[in-house]
């Protein structure tokens, strides 16, 4: 099955009942198995670019991938995940030189979570607060882990889980795209089954909607994502609607893996042995 067959992608992005503008930006691309969400960071309208420079900087970089290297995604489990860090680090480094040069956006960053699906994997890379979920089998599982001081607290014991949800430092994020010269993206690579949903989703839904509610929304709704997505999007709102939410949901309609024939051609085209 053709990926983009495969791959049922929605989006949707709201700027919430507390904000004037959005700050998020959100693409998902099925033919290219893609999927990126930024939140933006910086006033003004400087978050807003650089969440849009790296959605865009992302989705070019990864088509240019696909089209050049492509044996290379096929014949090797990693190489996904590698040329994922390397988009987000060519993003990072574009932004921060855009704010370098431009002092309205001085400051500026974006916070990103970014999905990639080739050949029934799934390479997660992600930078800040902004988060993914895999929905398996009626189960609720989270795949990122934020860069952010609140998490640090919580992994160090220095806070309950009941201090962290009225904490002052929830939105201190201790990674940013853009922020730095460099960024360290943490990347992570998944097998993906049929019946598979993804959530990528900014914290201005986790800050209102929690995992539990999120899973419940996807039991009732798995069958239709769009209807989903709207959903979630309307329990935040009607939560507060703080911050700019986006969510994005993928749905997995079936297997889409590279055919074994062309696997042969190219594993001997790089002079490996098949496994």
């Amino acid at each position: 099955m053709k990926i983009e067959k495969a791959l049922e992608i929605v989006c949707l992005t709201d700027p919430g009942r507390r904000r004037s503008h959005n700050e998020d930006h959100v693409a998902g691309l099925a033919a290219a198995g893609l999927v990126v969400l930024a939140d933006g960071m910086g006033g003004h309208n400087a978050g807003e670019v650089a969440s849009d420079l790296a959605v865009r900087f992302i989705t070019a970089q990864v088509k240019t991938c696909l089209e050049e290297q492509a044996d290379e995604l096929a014949a090797d489990q990693d190489y996904l995940a590698v040329a994922l860090r390397e988009s987000i680090e060519s993003a990072n480094a574009r932004i921060f030189a855009t704010a370098q040069h431009e002092p309205q956006h001085a400051g500026m960053g974006t916070t990103l979570v970014a999905g990639w699906f080739y050949d029934n994997r799934l390479a997660v890379g992600h930078v800040g607060d902004s988060r993914m979920y895999r929905f398996r089998a009626g189960v609720l599982e989270r795949l990122t882990r934020d860069h952010s001081l609140l998490q640090e607290q919580l992994d160090h014991g220095l806070i309950s889980r009941e201090q962290a949800l009225h904490s002052s430092h929830r939105h201190v994020v201790t990674r940013a795209v853009g922020a730095d010269p460099k960024v360290e993206a943490t990347l992570t690579l998944h097998a993906v089954l049929p019946g598979d949903i993804y959530v990528l989703c900014s914290d201005g839904l986790t800050d209102m909607v929690g995992d539990e509610d999120i899973a419940a929304t996807l039991r009732v709704m798995r069958d239709n994502p769009a209807l989903a997505v709207k959903q979630l999007v309307r329990m935040a709102n009607e939560r507060g609607g703080y911050d700019n939410i986006s969510v994005a949901l993928v749905k997995v309609h079936g297997d889409f893996s590279v055919p074994r024939s062309l696997w042969s051609r190219l594993l001997g085209k790089l002079g490996r042995k098949q496994p």
